[in-house]
């Protein structure tokens, strides 16, 4: 638990900063838990506390694309169920593995999420997507979603980054349509998180009440700022910040 109004100050600067970039380019949420670290907290708290403070942002994001899902039920619903029993399974795994595992997965995780986002565009060109009116790769699509679940369950940092390449590379739609129901699938997965973490996880609800507004408020800004900046510096900048974490955590 903080008390000094200076680490208050500095979740409330990285909230906003957070929810902007995640606005305009995603991974918002790997600055967030460097900023838990820096506030005292032990990496196991900290990731679950940012996992239970990124859930409001998917909320608003799913509400307001919700027209978007239309059209494609089973898609809709074999995802939506991957993503709650993925998530779940994370969420799980966090509480019962021994905190030496977590310590040791986390960096790992982390620099995962910098080289995902660092060369997203080139894996999915390396990888191909599906062919304009060629049908979903369900089995792909529901696996993939699963798989990218259990990590956002277990580490919640650049969650949405995942899902996307997982929704690109086997799926057929358009990027506004997948964009939507990756909003859905965040929404569901924070959700799942935040029910077992309230309930099982040691979570700093001062953190996530200093965090929740200041996030959604980053969140609209950084959609009235997402046509004049390019997504790219901002997600480079996040690519950057995650390297670095990577690496202090693996050499603390």
């Amino acid at each position: 638990m903080f008390t000094d109004w200076l680490e208050l100050a500095l979740l409330v600067v990285v909230g906003f900063l957070s929810g902007a970039i995640n606005a305009v380019a995603g991974g918002g949420s790997l600055l967030v838990f460097p900023a838990l670290l820096a506030t005292g907290m032990p990496p196991l708290v900290a990731n679950v506390t940012n996992s239970v403070a990124q859930g409001p942002g998917f909320v608003g994001a799913a509400i307001s694309q919700r027209h978007d899902l239309t059209g494609t039920p089973r898609r809709v619903w074999l995802t939506s169920v991957a993503a709650a029993v993925g998530s779940a399974l994370g969420c799980v795994l966090l509480m019962i593995l021994p905190s030496e595992v977590f310590d040791a997965v986390v960096p790992a995780l982390v620099a995962l999420s910098a080289v995902l986002m660092a060369f997203q565009n080139t894996i999915r060109k390396w990888l191909g997507a599906p062919g304009d009116g060629a049908p979903d790769r369900t089995a792909l699509l529901t696996v993939g979603i699963f798989l990218a679940s259990i990590y956002g369950g277990y580490f919640g940092g650049a969650r949405s980054v995942i899902l996307i390449a997982v929704l690109v590379l086997a799926a057929t739609d358009s990027m506004r349509r997948l964009n939507a129901l990756k909003s859905w699938l965040g929404m569901i997965g924070s959700a799942v998180t935040l029910l077992v973490f309230a309930l099982i996880a040691p979570v700093d609800w001062i953190a996530v009440l200093t965090l929740v507004p200041t996030t959604v408020l980053g969140g609209f800004a950084g959609g009235k700022i997402a046509q004049k900046l390019p997504s790219s510096l901002l997600r480079y900048l996040v690519v950057v910040i995650a390297a670095a974490v990577a690496i202090y955590m693996a050499l603390d």
